[in-house]
């Protein structure tokens, strides 16, 4: 990754980063790609949060994704008095069904991105999570960086390349990131991410600029991974990044997580 920061004013750490580089920026929307392949999908929800919150930010975490509660019917009178706090770093918003009733003439729910930064004005981060269909409504008049998400299986892989393939087509979006939910000690882990992004370059001429893991067996108090909070600060830089447009460029950090998979399993 571009080093975007002038010596002068390198982080301490990656916390530290993240708080110097959000302390002139404006809320940050976050879009995570639904998969219902993926059986713990919750779990790249909660890494996300848990690298946001490392860094003193807020998250909102809005569930508009199929497998979702529904809306509270209250959503559309006062949409603030639907948000749950989950923790101090972390609110909740059942959304599931919420932003196809702000859509407007052109077929876009942009505005329900609106009625949300003013339901929750302190929350740094909004990550919202839906399909690829109801993203590509949402971010009509954006242009973000989805987070895809995968697991060790085959069909999990086709639903990331298809919502991939979609919102390139919809929003002519070219790069993305990507969440694995697997087990980290798998060998095969590396190779999911290599395999989307030879996908990605090949067929649709995408980059996967960077991915992370989101073991559902790991211990949660465990320090966050270097990628994941490298993942974390990439998002919220946003449209200020200039993204690695090499199809290599995934690729050294695949072969750095093959090199760590390998020394786990010889220990």
């Amino acid at each position: 990754m571009h080093d975007f920061m002038s010596p002068r004013s390198a982080p301490l750490d990656q916390a530290h980063g993240l708080r110097q580089l959000f302390a002139a920026q404006r809320q940050r929307f976050v879009p995570l790609v639904h998969n219902r392949h993926v059986a713990f999908g919750g779990v790249a929800m909660e890494r996300l949060c848990a690298a946001f919150a490392e860094a003193q930010l807020h998250t909102l975490v809005v569930d508009a994704a199929e497998s979702a509660s529904a809306a509270h019917e209250l959503a559309l009178v006062d949409l603030s008095a639907c948000i749950e706090p989950l923790s101090p770093s972390v609110s909740y918003l059942a959304a599931r069904g919420l932003p196809m009733r702000h859509l407007d003439a052109r077929g876009s729910t942009s505005a329900f991105l609106g009625a949300l930064a003013e339901a929750a004005p302190r929350a740094d981060v909004v990550l919202v999570h839906a399909g690829a269909t109801d993203l590509a409504r949402l971010f009509a008049r954006r242009l973000p960086r989805p987070i895809l998400q995968a697991a060790d299986a085959p069909e999990s892989l086709t639903h990331a390349y298809a919502s991939m393939k979609l919102l390139t087509q919809r929003l002519g979006v070219m790069t993305f990131d990507l969440m694995l939910a697997a087990d980290g000690a798998s060998p095969r882990v590396p190779r999911i991410a290599e395999r989307l992004a030879e996908c990605a370059d090949r067929f649709l001429g995408a980059v996967i600029t960077d991915w992370a893991l989101a073991d559902p067996l790991a211990d949660e108090r465990e320090p966050l991974s270097p990628a994941l909070c490298r993942l974390a600060m990439s998002q919220l830089r946003g449209g200020d990044e200039q993204p690695e447009t090499s199809a290599g460029a995934p690729y050294a950090r695949v072969d750095a997580a093959r090199r760590d998979a390998a020394a786990r399993r010889v220990n």
